[in-house]
């Protein structure tokens, strides 16, 4: 397999189409697009389903459709639609879609094969509306960040919770702590 991290450098997506960084968004929304802190992500496996975003800044909103539309995951403003996948194929037997291919970003869910470190091996669990633009496929492999990481599947909640020693279980308590604040305020 040689070396996870070297690999993900070298990948590269048709279109400049790029893995957001989900780090970097939560950095410019905080209130909004909220990620998985980094005491979730430590305990991500092999066998865990996570959510991914690719997106192409060459592309941009299309005349036929509103110019400011609602981020599916965070619902704050954007500039241009993002589809999203509610759910893994494995897991949610979905339907057929016959969504146009426009450009748009794409959220949807990978389940990993690899760890190394911050660097992951996972297999796309979508059949994906722009694949024709980024060329990823359902069933394709990828390689991704820890920061790419946009959610873990609720399926894997209490698995992740009972991974987690007395160190972690501290720092969740800490961040629930803090997600409770803000949501109160």
């Amino acid at each position: 397999m040689g070396d996870l991290a070297a690999q993900l450098r070298d990948q590269q997506f048709s279109n400049d189409y790029q893995l957001v960084d989900g780090e970097q968004k939560h950095r410019e929304n905080p209130e909004h697009f909220r990620i998985p802190p980094q005491v979730i992500k430590r305990q991500v496996s092999v066998g865990h389903f996570v959510e991914l975003r690719i997106d192409s800044a060459r592309f941009s909103a299309h005349e036929d459709v509103a110019e400011q539309c609602e981020c599916p995951s965070c619902k704050g403003v954007m500039s241009k639609p993002i589809l999203r996948h509610e759910h893994p194929a494995t897991l949610v037997p979905l339907p057929e879609q016959k969504i146009p291919s426009r450009g748009w970003g794409e959220d949807f869910w990978v389940q990993v094969i690899k760890r190394d470190g911050d660097a992951f091996l996972g297999t796309v669990d979508n059949p994906l509306a722009e694949a024709r633009l980024h060329g990823l496929s359902l069933g394709n492999q990828i390689m991704f960040h820890a920061d790419n990481i946009l959610a873990v599947h609720d399926v894997h909640r209490q698995e992740l919770i009972l991974a987690m020693n007395e160190a972690d279980l501290k720092e969740m308590t800490l961040w629930l702590a803090t997600v409770f604040r803000s949501n109160a305020s």
